[in-house]
């Protein structure tokens, strides 16, 4: 029997659309019919379990969270992640990449989690911190109009990936949403030369 569904409640964000769940069966400390956060598609939450998402929080891309974890307030858990167990995911706090939360582990505040990095046991990674798995990655700071963070780094699979605000994907698919945002400006030059430069950085 299936503990959720996903609801005709939905919005989109940065092109994927999310819709909020909502609980069939009484499990844990949820009642049947209370709304929960966001996924994706139902494969983001295991439908065993007492795992959870809470509030605003969203779960998409082929993250999943299964067993008895948590993800609450405005967290979010993308791309190929997985937060598994006891774990707790919340605040602002992001996981994604090939990463993993698992255990009694906690993310919390504006901590990142990517890569293939693992936060286990009873480990707890909090404000502004920012745990990376991958040998291969570069952080460049104060440029765009918001004068972000922006995170390179290598893929799995060879390729390049990058993390800049809610942004999240490929380098080329970063060239385009620099593109679309930015138009011709100073800004978008900037940003596509880092990228440039970011390709030739990790060419193998």
């Amino acid at each position: 029997m299936k503990k959720f569904e996903l609801t005709m409640a939905s919005k989109t964000v940065f092109g994927r659309k999310i819709f909020r769940i909502k609980a069939l069966v009484s499990f844990g400390n949820i009642e049947a019919g209370e709304l929960g956060g966001y996924v994706e598609k139902e494969e983001n939450l295991s439908q065993h379990g007492d795992a959870w998402v809470y509030g605003d929080a969203r779960v998409c891309g082929n993250a999943r969270v299964c067993g008895n974890a948590r993800v609450c307030g405005d967290a979010q858990v993308y791309g190929d992640a997985r937060v598994c167990g006891n774990a707790q995911v919340y605040g602002d706090a992001q996981v994604y990449g090939d990463a993993r939360v698992y255990g009694d582990a906690q993310v919390c505040g504006d901590a990142q989690v990517c890569g293939n990095a693992r936060v286990c046991g009873d480990a707890r990674v909090c404000g502004n911190a920012q745990v990376y798995g991958d040998a291969d990655y570069t952080i460049i700071k104060g440029f765009g109009s918001e004068l972000r963070c922006t995170t390179f780094f290598r893929q799995k699979s060879g390729g390049i990936g990058v993390k800049c605000g809610c942004f999240y994907g490929t380098l080329d698919e970063f060239r385009k949403k620099v593109v679309e945002t930015h138009k011709e400006t100073k800004y978008a030059k900037e940003y596509l030369m880092i990228a440039d430069l970011m390709e030739m950085h990790f060419e193998r």
